[in-house]
């Protein structure tokens, strides 16, 4: 499944109107917020479609999926939305998020929980806010392009640490521009950043750059540690692929077709998140190019001035 889907659910009492974009979406939130009716809704139109009391429209077919038997549940559903309450522990485990690799459904989870094995965007955990008898989503964690954290919009920033995500291209890259001022360290994985954070103590600027398109598992116990520390500044773009793809490096005549509306080309079959697609497409689009481009190890290109110089313009407001 790829694309935007508007989802209207609705009786006498309410209506939910919402849209979702991505093959993971989270609701979370406190207790009678409204989750638990938006599913009762669904599961009620599901088991008994038009001879119930609801109203639901959407151009995708609507499931429940709950219990110890939600792999039999799973095979049959297709091309569909499902939508996951919370208490339903199998969330939890390798083997949903294996399952669900294998599906092209899109899946809404009701968890207040974080999910540590599904690669879900920090753009795409929602909270339902209800005004009267009329039920939206409002996102939790807005965009994360800019800067997140206390400073005001375009603030610069002048880290004293630097922590990336992982090893691979994006650390070669940021060590590379870093200043001898900059110490510039790998979390080597995402939930090693809060360990990385507390080691470097709070008497320093902590910048953390790390891929939103799957770092939503970790926005919750991060966010709390924020809140109390003021010393701390997050970064988070799609992926550092799509920060190449998207500062004018890479030239295609799609490509900015492709960035305007990600949802319309990402299949959720085929890339279970957006920065698997991402780093796809440019390995694609810079084949056979000075620029060609590998994720374990970083093409040298990258680090000439004149690229360089380019890509930095994606976050001229942190100076390395």
């Amino acid at each position: 499944m790829k694309g935007i889907h508007r989802i209207i659910v609705q009786n006498k009492r309410v209506k939910y109107d919402f849209e979702i974009r991505r093959n993971i979406t989270v609701l979370r939130g406190d207790s009678a917020t409204g989750k638990t009716n938006l599913i009762e809704m669904i599961r009620e139109y599901a088991n008994n479609g038009s001879n119930s009391s609801i109203e639901l429209v959407c151009d995708k077919s609507c499931y429940i999926l709950e219990g110890s038997t939600w792999q039999g549940q799973l095979s049959v559903m297709k091309d569909s939305i499902v939508f996951i309450d919370e208490g339903n522990p199998f969330v939890l485990t390798n083997e949903f998020a294996t399952s669900i690799q294998q599906t092209d459904n899109y899946y809404v989870i009701v968890s207040r929980e974080s999910l540590p094995n599904l690669p879900y965007s920090i753009e795409e955990i929602y909270g339902i806010r209800l005004s009267r008898k009329y039920g939206g989503l409002k996102q939790i964690y807005n965009e994360f392009y800019h800067i997140y954290g206390r400073p005001q919009p375009h603030e610069e920033i002048r880290p004293d640490v630097l922590i990336t995500e992982d090893s691979n291209a994006g650390y070669q890259f940021f060590s590379g521009v870093c200043s001898e001022k900059v110490t510039c360290i790998s979390a080597n994985g995402k939930s090693g950043i809060l360990g990385k954070m507390k080691e470097y103590g709070s008497d320093r600027i902590i910048l953390v750059i790390a891929d939103g398109a799957a770092f939503g598992s970790e926005m919750n116990r991060l966010d709390f540690y924020i809140r109390e520390h003021s010393n701390i500044r997050l970064f988070l773009p799609e992926s550092f692929e799509w920060m190449i793809l998207d500062c004018g490096l890479i030239k295609n005549t799609d490509l900015a077709t492709i960035l305007a509306s990600p949802s319309d080309y990402i299949e959720s079959s085929e890339y279970f998140s957006w920065e698997r697609f991402f780093t796809h497409l440019l390995s694609d689009m810079s084949k056979g190019t000075y620029l060609q481009y590998s994720k374990n190890k970083l093409n040298p290109s990258y680090l000439s001035d004149t690229v360089k110089n380019i890509l930095c313009k994606c976050f001229s407001d942190i100076h390395l």
